[in-house]
């Protein structure tokens, strides 16, 4: 009998080959099939007389074929069917590349439903291969809204839709009410065989709307009652108490007074320390807000606890700028800070590894060398980790094994709209440093166009002349890139940049460098050995250059704006005056609407709003970097109020039913579960 988890190689025209296909698209049962919801639809609902057929648009006719459609030899390998359709106001002349059946199929006197491109040569009108089919046959490709699938080359999108429908036809009556009844009626909610037949194949906009309606409250009901669950089951976990200790003590040392954004974190972070569980917490603030002080305040709680730290940064220049920070910082407590990275030399990294075993260090700082298997820390207390995305979840685990239960600070400066930090980072508790502290530069931002390019020029050697540096971003590394060839490369920019100022050091650095040349070249910027630094987005994170005081990024409108933010964060961190200038060249209102926003505002969580509403969190995070499962329905950026509205729901749930044991909630169970098993590695 077919059921849901019946292989798609068993649906009628798919076969072994197009299986294979599918299954690199994640679907290989009955069930992945009809969740693979279309990418889009064309609105293929209203018909046009020939007449007032707009050009170059797609439009659906009815129409006569008109004359015999008859076959042209063009060449070998080239036939036409060509013939003539008519309408009351005009007529098309219809033309068929290498589809020699039309000929067969379509007769003379025949009302066919077209759709497809109406061209226009003089008073004369054309359609190329449309879609089409006679008018007494059940509408498929014409008067419907046509879903339209993500295929790869094995496959078209008639395969799919034939297939989407025999699915449907054979299962829809299976389909699981993952939903609780209560939370489904509670909220309007269309039931679960009508969503998936509205959502394939919707008869109408608002059915089409209730149906995703439903599906996106589903998707992120059940995701938001996984991390819920995800969320209990730490907080149930037993850590390592540490007693309670008065910060005043910390800040009267401290050759600045911290923010109350700064106060408020560590006390929150604190309070987790001292509760008796494992703490799990990110703690997420703009460029500059001072995210490193929390990181110290707490190895500073654990080292007057008996307990070590340790702070794994994702590059080795990065580790160097923690290292040196935070022994400034806990130096004036006696407190000890080691540094562990690859690129220490062997008798180096015995030393610092017998040191770390023996205790000799309050505090670790390094890369992922601190998680090799034979660095053995004595007590560790606390792990930070610095730019959670950076890292995989395996190598976060990995450190965590080194403890016994240790507490856990996730530190990012990529400001995420504070619904959806609960989502991304769904067992963590969020801290947020929403001020900066006193003294920290506005970087001035300005929006051109190539026009300028002199006035930049003339402008980089002004500064240079100061001693300031500058910072140049370019979308991709080399010329021939694959990609538009108008974009700006590292490489060939940083060649031009050394020819126009001579007089200056130019230097260029990129993702595909060897990481020791790369850190090599950072460490001569940091030294102020470099006038000018062509980079692609390695420098987004994290580098501290207080003499940096210009940031030009090239192909702006090709950037998101949290990580336009991020790069203009690499400038105003000294006490010179600084400026980010955005060049594009693409006038589009879009791109412009986007760029006067980074021009408006220096405020990293308002503009991640903005981004996460343009652009969704796909792009706003980058490839995968976001750590959840994929969504397949939802967009995070649009669908915020429902987001709001499925946490509350499932918050309510697990309050009622922590561990899903009543027999209402069996298949959302059912689901969560599953939902853990494909996607180990996508929760953080």
């Amino acid at each position: 009998m077919t059921d849901l988890s019946t292989s798609v190689r068993y649906v009628k025209g798919i076969g072994e080959k197009k299986a294979q296909a599918l299954g690199k698209l994640g679907v290989f049962s009955l069930y992945d099939l009809l969740s693979y919801f279309p990418a889009r639809y064309e609105d293929r609902t209203k018909f046009c007389p020939i007449a007032a057929a707009p050009e170059g648009e797609g439009v659906c006719i009815r129409a006569l074929v008109a004359d015999t459609p008859r076959l042209v030899r063009v060449r070998r390998g080239m036939e036409l069917v060509k013939f003539r359709a008519v309408d009351e106001s005009g007529s098309v002349d219809i033309t068929y590349f290498n589809q020699n059946y039309v000929k067969d199929y379509l007769s003379r006197g025949d009302s066919v439903c077209f759709y497809g491109k109406v061209e226009r040569n003089g008073q004369r009108r054309s359609m190329v291969n449309p879609a089409y089919e006679k008018d007494d046959k059940p509408r498929g490709v014409t008067g419907c809204i046509l879903p339209v699938y993500r295929v790869n080359a094995a496959l078209n999108q008639r395969t799919l839709r034939d297939a989407v429908r025999q699915g449907l036809d054979a299962c829809g009556g299976l389909l699981p009410e993952n939903l609780p009844e209560e939370v489904r009626v509670r909220n309007g909610l269309a039931q679960a065989r009508y969503a998936y037949e509205s959502v394939h194949f919707p008869p109408d906009f608002d059915a089409l709307a209730i149906a995703r309606r439903r599906l996106v409250f589903e998707e992120l009901f059940i995701l938001a009652c996984a991390l819920g669950a995800l969320r209990a089951e730490r907080t149930r976990e037993s850590g390592l108490r540490l007693e309670k200790r008065d910060f005043s003590a910390f800040y009267a040392a401290l050759p600045f007074t911290p923010t109350a954004a700064q106060k408020r974190a560590i006390d929150e972070a604190a309070a987790d320390m001292t509760g008796g569980f494992v703490m799990n917490r990110l703690v997420q603030g703009d460029v500059g807000s001072g995210k490193t002080l929390v990181a110290a305040a707490l190895c500073w709680l654990c080292r007057e606890n008996g307990c070590v730290s340790a702070f794994m940064a994702p590059t080795e220049i990065l580790c160097e700028q923690h290292t040196e920070t935070l022994t400034k910082l806990l130096s004036p407590f006696g407190m000890r800070v080691g540094k562990l990275t690859g690129s220490m030399s062997a008798k180096e990294k015995r030393e610092a590894k017998a040191a770390i075993r023996a205790g000799e260090f309050d505090l670790v700082v390094g890369t992922h060398a601190l998680f090799s298997e034979d660095v053995e820390y004595a007590r560790l207390g606390l792990i930070i980790t610095d730019e959670q995305h950076r890292f995989g979840v395996r190598q976060r685990s990995a450190l965590i094994g080194k403890g016994e239960r240790p507490h856990v600070l996730v530190m990012s400066a990529t400001p995420i709209p504070r619904t959806l930090a609960l989502m991304i980072y769904g067992d963590l508790d969020v801290s947020v440093i929403d001020e900066l502290p006193p003294g920290r530069q506005k970087v001035d931002t300005f929006a051109v166009d190539e026009s300028y390019r002199a006035r930049l020029h003339g402008f980089i050697r002004k500064l240079a002349g100061e001693g300031r540096q500058t910072f140049v971003v370019c979308p991709k590394v080399e010329d021939g890139e694959e990609g538009e060839s108008d974009l700006k490369s590292a490489e060939e920019h940083a060649k031009e940049l050394a020819g126009e100022f001579p007089e200056l050091k130019v230097a260029c650095v990129h993702g595909r460098m060897k990481p020791k040349d790369k850190d090599a070249v950072m460490a001569a910027f940091v030294r102020g050995e470099t006038d000018i630094l062509v980079a692609t987005t390695v420098i987004e994170v994290g580098v501290d250059v207080p003499n940096a005081a210009l940031m030009i990024v090239e192909n702006a409108e090709r950037f998101g704006l949290s990580q336009l933010h991020q790069l203009r964060g690499r400038v105003g961190r000294g006490r010179f005056k600084s400026w980010c200038i955005l060049v594009s060249d693409n006038r589009s209102e879009d791109v412009q609407a986007r760029l006067s926003i980074m021009a408006k505002t220096n405020d990293g969580f308002r503009i991640s709003e903005e981004d996460l509403r343009l652009r969704g969190p796909g792009d706003f995070f980058g490839s995968r970097q976001h750590g959840l499962p994929e969504m397949h329905v939802a967009d995070l950026g649009a669908d915020t109020q429902v987001l709001k509205t499925a946490q509350e729901e499932a918050k309510a749930l697990l309050a009622a039913d922590p561990q899903l044991e009543l027999p209402e909630h069996a298949a959302l169970k059912a689901r969560i579960t599953e939902l853990f098993r494909n996607n180990t590695d996508s929760f953080n």
